[in-house]
């Protein structure tokens, strides 16, 4: 009995630790990805939101470093999804970060770890309604 109470709480403790490392993986792999990038869409292949606001960008920013992840084209896509969600508050796609790092400086000398180095840009409406406004273009090259 105690042998069978013991393998049932290594098996619990051994998930709860895989479900553990998957959380950092998938939060380190959004972190790292955001800061790789000058823009970065989180996005979904079928989604009109999603193919306006990367036509937006391929369109009027060809020479910008952009970042396209698509969720449904992923294992772990709900779970980046989650955790965008928990980060900005924003559970739809597409999911648009725009990194104030400096397009000067090489990704592996100059590595951003704050959020404050990162601008949460929110989905497509936003990203359209900073475009019009033309504040977007500030945005991408600053």
């Amino acid at each position: 009995m105690l042998s069978r109470l013991s393998a049932i709480s290594r098996y619990f403790t051994s998930s709860a630790a895989a479900q553990n490392s998957s959380n950092m993986s998938v939060k380190n792999f959004v972190e790292d990805t955001i800061t790789s990038h000058k823009i970065t869409v989180f996005s979904k292949s079928y989604c009109p939101y999603c193919r306006r606001a990367k036509t937006l960008f391929k369109d009027k920013y060809p020479d910008a470093d952009i970042g396209v992840i698509e969720l449904d084209e992923r294992d772990d896509g709900s779970d980046i999804q989650e955790y965008l969600r928990q980060k900005t508050g924003q559970g739809t796609v597409p999911n648009i970060f725009i990194s104030e790092l400096p397009s000067f400086i090489p990704i592996r000398v100059y590595k951003l770890t704050s959020s404050t180095d990162q601008q949460h840009i929110g989905g497509c409406d936003d990203t359209m309604s900073l475009q019009n406004s033309g504040k977007l273009a500030g945005l991408i090259t600053a």
